[in-house]
């Protein structure tokens, strides 16, 4: 013992030091009877049968369960008669992590060197936030929620593993990065319990070393770890008033969220209304900590499209810019995703809302004097960032392609200086069209009317199709647009509007106004008496053709007003040119 306590530096505790002893011990015992080793049986299992054999009948049982993750013998006393069902159940456990070993396991998460350190305390503190909405709500004491993670998917009839990303409630609720897990809170007192895959020996052989409960416990900050196939078990011990369990429609994808299922299931009472709303409206508001993680999202996404930029000239492929892009964020912020589809879109693609899809993937070489524009965003612990950029192939702007982006950036900076808390979002969205509307018709491309009587014909529709801007967070339109929220709102243009509500503090929210020049909204005003009044085609058709500019930024709303996160970029047309002409 003596020895052991001078090895770790005289700091182990006393019940771990006469573990350790025993464990010398049962070593010697088999290499002087290697009958008592049975053939097969890992080493883990042997120490844990023979540590048993020793103190099973002791109070020090207690704490075997919390180092050994054996939740069957948590609390009890076992006589030497009752160590046979306990081997048994040691048989299962794969390793047993040492205080050392457990020293190594982070309670963050980060990348690598340089990259942001995210406390696990970050998805505790969200835990705290639903728990608390709940009590307040009046909630049945009693009551537990109840999470199914993301699975690991295969590519149709395949072996070959998706690249798995966690799901976003469960990402936000617990941090865990491993598909297939489970989780639960109580709502009385929000302590937390996840529930890992009992994952065969031969895992280890192709995925890496099997990770244990208290490697996990650890990890992501949660109070308990036990096995899915125990989910039944460890949730009938809590004896829950009911299972609050997520069940609902998302506002923006119109898609139906699965709600999760286990063997077991239909023994309890099961709460489907409740969960769902109370949790998309706290993700609504970001905290503190999930601020850091969105700027830091936006500024590496900010710097890898300043090397875009400096790539960027005529004779380019378009997909140059989105390898680029990729590659930056991945080298210099370790963000592996990013939190969509990259649009590397110029000349006439610019005009297509959402190019770079399968049938489009960015495959057009650029062109002298096309115009880019380039809307790409990364994500970091799953907090994405989704900015565009607008700028000429050649560096410079033409006297055409200078207006079309000023007006756009004068709308972008409209509305960033007129938000804060109790602003209406669509009011916002009005504000960028009156403003391109106002600038076309200054330009003279709109006639024969006031600003007014243009905006009630939807003119500024035809030229900025989309919704202003959306939540975003863990989702690149992030949820809860539609919660707590006056109705989508059935006009052109303005219908696309992920949200109606009100400003509030901690939201963040994209501003993307833009402006285009696409082929069948032109036609179709041409053909439209209420609109073609308005619309002086000798002067908007030399513009048919290329393409069109967004100017996305992400922008927090602050306790009077905003912060803008994607800061780090050239925008004025004079910063463009002057840093394309380094």
């Amino acid at each position: 013992s003596s020895g052991i306590n001078a090895e770790y530096g005289g700091k182990m505790s006393s019940f771990r030091l006469v573990a350790a002893s025993l464990l010398c011990l049962a070593g010697a015992v088999a290499a002087a009877d290697p009958a008592a080793a049975p053939a097969g049986d890992s080493r883990c299992s042997e120490v844990l049968r023979r540590l048993t054999k020793c103190v099973c009948s002791k109070r020090y049982i207690t704490s075997l369960h919390y180092d050994f993750g054996c939740p069957e013998v948590r609390g009890k006393r076992y006589s030497i008669g009752s160590c046979n069902r306990l081997e048994r159940k040691a048989s299962t456990v794969c390793d047993i992590p040492s205080n050392k070993e457990l020293e190594d396991v982070p309670d963050y998460f980060q990348m690598g060197p340089g990259t942001l350190k995210i406390p696990n305390t970050i998805h505790k503190d969200n835990r705290k936030r639903v728990c608390d909405v709940l009590v307040e709500q009046n909630t049945p004491r009693g009551s537990v929620m109840f999470f199914q993670g993301g699975a690991q998917l295969q590519q149709y009839d395949t072996d070959r593993d998706i690249e798995f990303q966690q799901e976003s409630y469960f990402m936000w609720l617990f941090g865990v990065m491993e598909s297939d897990f489970y989780g639960a809170v109580d709502v009385d007192t929000c302590q937390s319990i996840l529930f890992m895959p009992r994952l065969p020996d031969s895992y280890a052989v192709w995925m890496g070393q099997l990770k244990t409960p208290k490697y996990f416990k650890k990890r992501y900050g949660v109070d308990n770890v036990y096995y899915t196939d125990e989910i039944a078990t460890i949730l009938g011990q809590l004896r829950p008033s009911a299972l609050l369990i997520m069940s609902g429609t998302n506002s923006d994808s119109k898609s139906e969220f699965t709600a999760p299922s286990f063997d077991g299931m239909d023994t309890f009472k099961i709460d489907t209304s409740t969960l769902y709303n109370v949790i998309a409206e706290c993700r609504v508001r970001k905290s503190k900590t999930e601020m850091e993680v969105m700027r830091y999202s936006s500024q590496i996404s900010c710097e890898a499209h300043r090397e875009v930029m400096k790539l960027m000239r005529p004779g380019r492929m378009e997909y140059e810019g989105e390898a680029t892009f990729k590659h930056y964020t991945y080298m210099k912020g370790g963000m592996r995703f990013t939190g969509y589809t990259c649009i590397c879109a110029s000349g006439e693609n610019a005009a297509v809302l959402h190019y770079g899809h399968a049938g489009e993937p960015n495959d057009k070489r650029i062109n002298d004097g096309d115009m880019l524009l380039f809307d790409m965003g990364a994500e970091y612990a799953g907090y994405t960032a989704d900015i565009t950029v607008s700028f000429p192939a050649t560096g410079r702007f033409t006297e055409s392609q200078k207006f079309v982006y000023n007006t756009c950036l004068k709308a972008n900076k409209a509305v960033q200086a007129a938000m804060r808390p109790g602003v209406s979002w669509p009011d916002m969205h009005r504000l960028a069209e009156r403003i391109i509307v106002e600038e076309f018709k200054k330009q003279g491309l709109l006639i024969n009317g006031t600003v007014d009587q243009m905006l009630d014909a939807h003119i500024g529709a035809i030229f900025m199709p989309h919704g202003l801007g959306h939540f975003i967070g863990l989702d690149v339109h992030d949820v809860g647009g539609y919660v707590n929220a006056p109705p989508r709102i059935q006009e052109p243009g303005i219908k696309y509007l992920r949200t109606t509500r009100t400003l509030e503090e901690g939201m963040v929210i994209t501003v993307e106004p833009g402006v285009y020049f696409g082929d069948a909204l032109l036609d179709g005003a041409y053909t439209n008496p209420d609109q073609a009044k308005f619309m002086n085609k000798e002067l908007i058709e030399p513009y048919r053709g290329t393409g069109g500019v967004r100017i996305e930024d992400v922008v927090a709303v602050t306790e009077d007003g905003s912060e803008l996160l994607s800061h780090d970029l050239p925008r004025t047309v004079e910063e463009i040119e002057a840093f394309m002409a380094r």
